[in-house]
This record gives C-alpha cells, sequence and structure tokens, in this order.
C-alpha cells in the first residue's frame, strides 16, 4: 500500500510523516512519531486515553486517521507542559493524588485542558459532564474532579 505525506503541527511544532491511509492518528502519534504520552486504551473511542486536541476541539485519536491531520494544529499531552515547568492541570493532578496507574492520566489532562480552555470557570457538574468521555478506575473521579476545579481557579488568578 503506498503512503501519504502529511504536514501538520503537533504541540506547536511543523511535522510531516508518512503513514498508510488505513492508520489512526493514535497508531501514528505513538508508533510513529513517539508521542507516547498520548495512551491506547479501547481503541474503538470509549475510554478517552487517546484524547488530543485538533484545531481547539477534543477528539480520540484512535477514531481519527492520521491523514486527516493534514494541515491541523494537534495538541497532545507532551504539549502541557512548557520549559518554566509543568502546566497547572499537571501540578493540581500530583497535589490531589487525581492519578494512580497513568493510563487515563493523560487523557484526563488534554480532556480537562480542552475544557478550560473553552469555560475558564466551569462548574463542578459541568466538569463532570465534560469528562464523562474519560474512564478510570482507579481513583473513582472525585480527585480528578477537584484537580480540574483547583487548576480553573489557579489559572484564572494568575492570569
Amino acid at each position: 500500500m503506498s503512503k501519504v505525506h502529511v504536514t501538520t503541527q503537533i504541540n506547536g511544532e511543523e511535522v510531516e510523516f508518512l503513514c498508510e491511509p488505513r492508520q489512526s492518528l493514535l497508531e501514528v502519534l505513538r508508533e510513529t512519531l513517539g508521542f507516547t504520552g498520548t495512551k491506547e486504551g479501547c481503541n474503538d473511542g470509549n475510554c478517552g486515553a487517546c484524547s488530543v486536541i485538533v484545531d481547539g476541539a477534543l477528539i480520540n485519536s484512535c477514531l481519527v486517521l492520521a491523514v486527516e491531520a493534514q494541515d491541523k494544529q494537534i495538541t497532545t499531552v507532551e504539549g502541557l507542559a512548557n520549559p518554566a515547568g509543568l502546566h497547572p492541570l499537571q501540578r493540581k493532578f500530583l497535589e490531589h493524588a487525581g492519578l494512580q496507574c497513568g493510563i487515563c492520566t493523560p487523557g484526563f489532562l488534554v480532556a480537562a485542558k480542552a475544557l478550560l480552555d473553552q469555560n475558564p470557570d466551569p462548574t463542578e457538574h459541568q466538569v463532570r459532564h465534560w469528562l464523562a468521555g474519560n474512564l478510570c478506575r482507579c481513583t473513582g473521579y472525585d480527585k480528578i474532579v477537584r484537580a480540574v476545579l483547583d487548576a480553573a481557579q489557579t489559572m484564572r488568578t494568575s492570569a
């Protein structure tokens, strides 16, 4: 099968890759480009472990073909931190113990960032609703929700 040349932007950097037309964005991110923070959970769009932001929209990368990334702006969990340090969401997940085994954590972080990009002052109900597409078998969700709410407050006060 012939490969397709794709040019995209990932975490603010221009990236080029070759992929087969049938390959998912998740597969290319992890196996071709080395963005292993994006996790493969269910591979059918039900768990949210593979969540990334594409042109401002939260998506499950296992459900999108890599060829669809042409000329898009993609943010993975690796794009949250910067040279100055961790993103407030990452710090608050640590402070609130909002992670345990870590399989779901990148997806929750990316989903929470997408939420706070759209709504910097969400209610607890809005956070729970927004994160409903992300599954966790370890934490019980409450610590994750508290971490997101605390990060939102921190981000608002430091802005």
